[in-house]
């Protein structure tokens, strides 16, 4: 965590300064976005919500994306991350919304990505999509590295 308070620092001073709020649907990092932007002292000024969306259970119940919108998508890849992080973004009336879905480790997913592939969407005013891979197995590193991408992916943004 100690790696990731310095960069949701910044995020949190150019987000309370702009007065703009941030709504967060992670997967594979498991929380640790919400968590870093939430440790950050005055949270509740830019922080409305986030969900762990796992599953397709988890994406229907939470975001309310149905089959027909996955139709011809599959998870872990840019556009799902474009689709969650506006879905949150709409849900929860933020300014920006901020999606991870990935495969942390030790394995990869079913759809064949290998383990430390993880994609990233920031949706707002500016809209960016990333892609990473860690070419580790490590889920406990994976997990932290895909949390600090998608927190250095969200400050470029919203600082452009």
């Amino acid at each position: 965590m100690d790696t990731l308070l310095p960069i949701a620092r910044r995020i949190a001073e150019r987000l309370i300064a702009r007065r703009e709020t941030i709504a967060v649907a992670e997967g594979s990092s498991g929380g640790l976005i919400a968590a870093a932007l939430l440790a950050i002292p005055g949270a509740s000024a830019y922080f409305l919500g986030g969900a762990v969306v796992y599953t397709a259970a988890a994406r229907a119940a939470l975001l309310g994306i149905s089959s027909a919108e996955m139709a011809g998508m599959r998870a872990a890849t840019e556009p799902y991350a474009a689709l969650l992080a506006n879905r949150m973004r709409e849900r929860l009336g933020a300014t920006w919304g901020l999606a991870e879905a990935g495969a942390a480790g030790p394995a990869g997913n079913r759809y064949g990505d290998p383990a430390g592939h993880s994609c990233f969407a920031v949706a707002g005013p500016a809209n960016r999509t990333h892609t990473l891979r860690t070419g580790s197995a490590d889920r406990d590193s994976n997990m932290r590295a895909f949390s600090a991408h998608a927190l250095a992916l969200l400050g470029e943004v919203i600082e452009a």
